[in-house]
């Protein structure tokens, strides 16, 4: 590699990681035209075309990184969304498969950012199923999403949530104490704490984690609305009958400035 070559690589990836993507672009294409050999810059350019839409470049550059890197699973799970996009769902599916058996065959070979994303998508699926009420196969998805990010709090939360729902209250009870024991400061699993224990009738302790949650964050909307509907009367509705599904994770999520995730 020339030195002319890798200053375009190395200046191409900085504008792309600052999501400079036309000057990207420009660097990246020039890159391809003198070497074909680099999985992660058809990757990249990739990502850019699908960013303005040009969804078969997008679908064609993807194409390329995998012929250079059949086990590029980063890039397998970008063709897999951009074909999706393109109508060619089959096409989707059958990508998808493959990436998930890859990681299933080689776990230590994933890199992170396709593990998240590995995860990200078991868990919208999560969220799918557990918005029809198929609670059983949203739980299934979500400790798929678990079992290659342990650590994605966020997502164990939505996993509670889908327990108690379903009316599992002690697999709810012990998702939430694994996340307060490791993430006591991650506000929208201990507002959901609080609705899973009004939900048992333990409005005291409901109210004692709401509070938690303003001494830390005053204007959190989703727990300050649910201590002044519990303190305003005894008769009023439990949080989880009057928000349906998960929209007290949500409602947590915007007080916080946006998705939990």
């Amino acid at each position: 590699m020339n030195d002319q070559l890798r200053q375009l690589i190395a200046i191409g990836r900085e504008h792309y990681q600052a999501r400079e993507y036309e000057k990207a672009e420009r660097c990246l294409s020039q890159v391809v035209e003198e070497h074909q050999g680099f999985a992660d810059i058809f990757n990249m350019l990739g990502v850019i075309y699908h960013e303005q839409g040009r969804f078969k470049e997008a679908e064609e550059s993807f194409e390329g990184a995998l012929r250079i890197n059949p086990n590029y699973t980063e890039a397998a799970l970008n063709l897999s969304v951009t074909c999706n996009d393109l109508g060619k769902y089959d096409r989707a599916r059958e990508l998808y498969s493959q990436a998930i058996a890859r990681t299933h065959e080689q776990p230590g070979s994933v890199d992170p950012f396709a593990r998240g994303k590995l995860a990200n998508m078991h868990a919208d699926l999560g969220e799918v199923y557990a918005s029809i009420g198929f609670y059983d196969e949203s739980v299934r998805e979500y400790k798929n999403a678990l079992e290659l990010c342990p650590s994605f709090v966020d997502l164990r939360t939505r996993l509670a949530n889908v327990y108690r729902d379903k009316g599992d209250y002690d697999a709810a009870m012990a998702e939430f104490a694994q996340i307060k024991a490791a993430s006591p400061d991650f506000l929208p699993a201990r507002v959901s704490l609080g609705v899973t224990l009004y939900s048992l009738d333990r409005a005291d302790e409901a109210k004692a984690e709401w509070r938690a949650v303003l001494d830390r964050a005053p204007d959190n909307r989703a727990a300050a609305a649910y201590l002044r509907m519990v303190e305003r009367a005894d008769g009023a509705p439990k949080p989880g009958s009057a928000i349906s599904g998960r929209g007290d994770a949500v409602a947590a999520g915007d007080a916080d400035g946006g998705k939990a995730d």
